[in-house]
């Protein structure tokens, strides 16, 4: 596709009037082009690049639910398991006879709060809370889930929570006797040849660290996310983004290739139009619109606002990193869309 790398970059230097600096992905016709615009900010001079290291947010949740997936193909857990069968001597809720399963967890049907207990939303894009999750270590996490009380059934109704998907990296973690970050790193990163997608950069990535700032580009501090690190503690670059996008279409080794078949075997309707798999939200367009598949998620820290989005139908993917605390959205499904919509033309004429 020619002209895949001018809409990459017309892209990229849009972002970079709203955001401070922007990376932006996309895949089309099985090739890749990346290209970055603005400023890093933070330990790296000049605009972003492939290489540049930015906090991913939310996007976190779809490493974990691959991870949960790897975990059940490799039968060290199940999709039906509850919770509390990997965190022996907690007390976890229950509601309506119902208890709370690793699918639960990554659908976010758990009927969990989007925080845990002790956190307000308003506080977390607060200047003043610079780094809010700093406090949720297991011990916290797991006293708080004691004392929380189910919002809905498990099982029947959606309710996005940062909760509930931080406690399935940590019970996943906890199973197989290591930390989330090891245990990512082992199941979902090295087979997939992402080298620098880690929630603590080493020495190396230190230097390649973007800057965050909020959403009047004032710098911001990073953060972390402790135990609550698989809801959206790491960080990743547009290169290793666009090798995991290219593995969610059909390029991944046969064990994992296996895992994401299982994550969007999931659904979970939550509306006519729209779903949640493991981990992934997915929704159809409407047909005056093309009626393309999206399966997406989104990110969003203090100083950082990412996407990540492709359509396995027309093989065309998008990933958009920000560093600012303002969303990114609009423009990585935007572009999506316009790849999509190329594809799905050059289709037709038989190219």
């Amino acid at each position: 596709m020619a002209e895949l790398g001018d809409l990459v970059g017309r892209t990229a230097d849009r972002l970079a009037e709203q955001q401070v600096g922007a990376v932006v992905v996309g895949l089309a016709d099985g090739a890749a082009e990346i290209r970055g615009a603005g400023r890093a900010g933070g330990a790296v001079s000049g605009p972003p690049g492939p290489d540049t290291l930015f906090e991913i947010g939310s996007i976190t949740k779809v490493f974990t639910a691959l991870l949960l997936a790897r975990t059940v193909l490799a039968g060290d857990a199940a999709l039906e398991e509850p919770l509390a069968g990997l965190l022996p001597g907690c007390t976890v809720p229950g509601r309506g006879g119902r208890r709370i399963t690793l699918q639960h967890l990554a659908t976010h049907t758990s009927g969990l709060p989007r925080l845990p207990k002790g956190m307000l939303l308003p506080a977390l894009f607060n200047p003043r809370a610079a780094d809010p999750y700093a406090g949720c270590t297991a011990d916290r996490l797991l006293d708080g889930l004691a004392r929380t009380k189910l919002r809905s059934v498990p099982g029947r109704t959606f309710r996005y929570s940062n909760l509930g998907a931080g406690l399935l990296g940590l019970a996943l973690a906890r199973r197989a006797g290591t930390d989330y970050e090891q245990l990512v790193r082992r199941e979902v990163c090295l087979p997939l040849g992402l080298a620098d997608t880690v929630v603590t950069p080493g020495a190396d990535g230190a230097g390649r660290l973007a800057g965050g700032h909020t959403a009047n580009r004032r710098p911001t501090a990073p953060w972390h996310l402790a135990d609550l690190a698989g809801a959206g503690g790491l960080r990743s670059t547009g290169n290793d983004l666009a090798a995991f996008l290219r593995a969610q279409l059909g390029g991944a080794p046969t064990d994992t290739a296996e895992a994401i078949v299982l994550t969007r075997q999931v659904e979970h309707r939550t509306s006519p139009f729209s779903w949640t798999h493991l981990g992934w939200s997915a929704h159809r367009l409407h047909p005056q619109q093309g009626g393309h598949l999206q399966v997406w998620h989104n990110g969003r820290t203090g100083g950082f606002a990412s996407y990540a989005g492709f359509d396995p139908e027309t093989g065309t993917a998008v990933a958009v990193l920000g560093n600012t605390g303002r969303s990114v959205d609009a423009a990585g499904a935007g572009l999506l869309r316009t790849l999509q919509e190329a594809a799905a033309g050059r289709a037709r004429d038989g190219q």
